[in-house]
């Protein structure tokens, strides 16, 4: 069985091959926190939360956002609503004796998509940072200041946090964001970063840019076009957030699914910007094009022809690779691999980008976003 060891070392070799060089770089270069000139500034701030439904947790996230250990005459909070429950009373009522912040509450008659609710809600935005953020996370209070001592140097225009706690306790999310957040780090220090978080994102109101209305990644996009326009768009580990995930495999894939489809469409609209803009366009941009367009593909493709080879070698018995694979996946959404978890956690996010890829290939799904009753329970 030593082709079995072989055919299991070369999809390990295909999955982990992305990291082996930004190891290598990450060793070197040792990054720690963020790497903009951190200063004390205290600018107004617009806090952009766009809300659907959310009825159930909306007072929960208003008692967030009151939490903020932040000047409050000094904020607004801009509310894009298409809801048809009861949100939006539930938001006037909130603020009825409520002095501060400044409420700026638009109206959708109708669901427009996320995008251009964003792009109304950008452009009602009056103030010096504007900060958008989720219903169903929760914010450190001390987030709006570290944002704003990374927006204080004049070389920064955007900047994305990290997720420090899994709300729901999901270990493959948990795993995935510890390296994703490594990763994150040495773009930042190398240039910028790629990927913009949704449940926390704040970019200077001065830089802003309209979003593409179909698109299906409105935070990365809109970093994606202020690095383009000479800005670094930074992610800085002390800016703390809470987001709700799923662990178990068949759930994650309808959270994970459409966040992939975003990514790999803006990729590939912005396929231009490679070899361009410094290290952002010869490093960051290849490596994510290489993580979540090629490496996916490779891998099934890698896992298709050995369990051909194996099979027409060793008949039935050829069979334990897909299996082992199958166990992996089981094991891996049980949270039970223990300190096999991150590749694991690496492994799920490959088989979302590549059901991501397919969809967005054979056009089976628009990527709406619809909410999830389950992970709302965990954010109450």
């Amino acid at each position: 069985m030593n082709l079995l060891a072989a055919a299991a070392l070369s999809l390990l070799a295909v999955t982990a091959a992305p990291y082996v060089g930004y190891l290598a770089l990450y060793a070197w270069i040792r990054p720690a926190g963020s790497p903009a000139d951190k200063r004390d500034w205290e600018p107004s701030v617009s806090i952009v939360l766009p809300t659907y439904n959310e009825a159930g947790i909306v007072e929960t996230k208003l008692d967030d956002v009151l939490a903020l250990d932040y000047p409050m005459d000094e904020v607004e909070l801009v509310v894009v609503d298409s809801s048809t429950d009861d949100t939006r009373e539930i938001i006037r009522g909130y603020f009825d004796d409520l002095d501060a912040p400044e409420l700026v509450l638009l109206e959708e008659d109708e669901r427009r998509g996320l995008a251009p609710a964003l792009n109304d809600a950008y452009e009602a935005a009056s103030k010096e940072m504007v900060v958008k953020t989720d219903c169903d996370s929760k914010l450190s209070p001390d987030a709006l200041r570290e944002a704003a001592a990374n927006l204080a140097d004049d070389e920064v225009a955007a900047v994305t946090g990290s997720n420090v706690e899994v709300l729901g306790g999901s270990e493959v999310e948990s795993g995935y964001r510890g390296v994703q957040s490594h990763i994150q780090q040495l773009e930042s220090h190398l240039d910028s970063t790629l990927i913009f978080h949704g449940p926390f994102s704040a970019f200077e109101n001065d830089a802003l840019l309209p979003i593409d209305p179909n698109s299906l990644a409105d935070d990365t996009e809109l970093a994606l076009k202020m690095r383009r326009q000479g800005q670094r768009v930074i992610f800085d580990p002390a800016i703390h957030y809470m987001e709700a995930s799923h662990s178990e495999f068949v759930k994650r894939r309808k959270q994970k699914d459409r966040r992939g489809m975003g990514l790999i469409r803006l990729l590939v609209q912005h396929r231009d910007a490679l070899g361009k803009y410094g290290g952002y366009g010869k490093v960051v941009l290849p490596f994510n094009w290489w993580f979540m367009i090629v490496s996916p593909w490779l891998l099934a493709v890698t896992l298709l022809v050995w369990t051909a080879v194996t099979v027409s070698l060793f008949g039935v018995a050829g069979l334990a690779l897909p299996a082992a694979v199958g166990a992996f996946a089981y094991l891996g959404q049980a949270d039970v691999l223990g300190p096999l978890q991150a590749l694991y956690s690496i492994f799920d996010t490959q088989v979302s980008l590549l059901r991501a890829g397919v969809e967005l290939l054979v056009g089976d799904s628009d990527g709406t976003w619809e909410v999830d009753a389950e992970l709302r329970e965990a954010f109450e």
